[in-house]
């Protein structure tokens, strides 16, 4: 007797719609385990994780602030995968966007603001795209594994950020790893009053739009799509297989710079070592919850930013740890995985 792996025929619709909903209510049932094991009170964990994510004004205004970095990274992860271009290395990326945007807005030319932002904004996307096109070199030229190259590029980065701020981007005078404040020009508009909900996150929603009409409406996102089922088939059918993941990678990283770029002139004003906590490895989490569906992905990056900002307020209110966040998004990923394991095959039990 041995198990085997049978291929299912496709879900309907609906279901595939409501599989991301039922992996976070199964995350959220099985997170209750380290809650009460902390000592937490269950129902009063749940309650406060919500009501300090969703509760007040200020509060949600927040959880839409954390929500669009992680809406970027979730984008670029979910765009470069649907074509098997496993790009692990959007918080690469979301450094090198970061740098670039951290550079122009020092050395902020004389120009108008919208000018200027438009400048920002578009030196962040090409340095987060550049970084991911190595990876895609290595890989169409050199056959090199892309997980590998992608993910170990998230380190060079870092000490290449590292070099810049404890070197020629350091601020004058400071002994600590920051840069030169940006200029004034140079920040995102906050766009609500006594909150940080600033222009970065509309252009979150505008990437989610943007994505969706190149995956649905272009020829590009047809050749990703082609290229992600079945590469030789879709060499064999004309299409360049090494421009089409070329072309994703660039778009990908541009859209993990933009999460730099945000957190950079939206929020920090200055750039920091720690400006990114983990967006671009979360947006792989977010990417697969989203079923790599542009729409999908954001709500899925809502979702978790609900989870990091109410973490804080559950913690106290309960005393169960923030690390609780890091817990529930670890979860969220092993159980979609195995969602989509189990509805792609069926396991069967046969006898030899």
């Amino acid at each position: 007797m041995r198990l085997i792996m049978q291929k299912r025929s496709p879900l309907a619709g609906w279901i595939q719609v409501l599989l991301p909903l039922g992996a976070i209510l199964l995350t959220l049932a099985l997170s209750a385990v380290p809650i009460l094991f902390a000592g937490g009170d269950l129902w009063l964990s749940y309650y406060s994780l919500f009501k300090g994510a969703l509760g007040t004004r200020y509060n949600l205004l927040e959880t839409f602030t954390h929500t669009a970095p992680l809406t970027f990274t979730g984008l670029a992860v979910a765009f470069a995968f649907r074509a098997k271009f496993w790009n692990i290395g959007a918080e690469g990326q979301l450094l090198a966007g970061a740098i670039a945007a951290a550079w122009v807005g020092i050395n902020a030319p004389a120009v108008p603001r919208v000018l200027l932002l438009f400048m920002i904004c578009l030196a962040g996307f090409l340095a987060g795209g550049f970084w991911a096109t190595i990876p895609a070199f290595l890989k169409n030229r050199l056959k090199v594994d892309d997980v590998v190259s992608s993910l170990l590029l998230n380190y060079v980065m870092w000490h290449i950020m590292g070099f810049l701020l404890f070197g020629p981007m350091q601020m004058p005078g400071s002994s600590w790893p920051r840069s030169a404040a940006i200029a004034q020009a140079a920040h995102f508009p906050i766009l609500l009053s006594r909150s940080r909900f600033h222009l970065g996150i509309i252009l979150a929603a505008i990437a989610v739009l943007i994505v969706w009409f190149i995956n649905s409406k272009t020829e590009l996102g047809f050749q990703s799509r082609a290229v992600g089922a079945n590469a030789r088939a879709a060499a064999f059918s004309g299409i360049n297989v090494n421009s089409v993941i070329f072309k994703t990678a660039l778009i990908s990283g541009g859209l993990a710079g933009m999460a730099g770029v945000g957190e950079v002139v939206g929020i920090h004003f200055h750039l920091l070592m720690d400006v990114s906590p983990g967006f671009g490895y979360s947006g792989i989490v977010i990417a697969m919850l989203g079923r790599l569906h542009p729409v999908g992905t954001a709500l899925a990056a809502f979702f978790f930013s609900t989870v990091i900002v109410g973490a804080q307020s559950m913690s106290r209110m309960t005393g169960v740890p923030t690390y609780i966040a890091d817990v529930i998004q670890a979860l969220a990923l092993l159980i979609m995985l195995i969602i989509l394991l189990f509805t792609e095959y069926r396991v069967k039990l046969v006898r030899d």
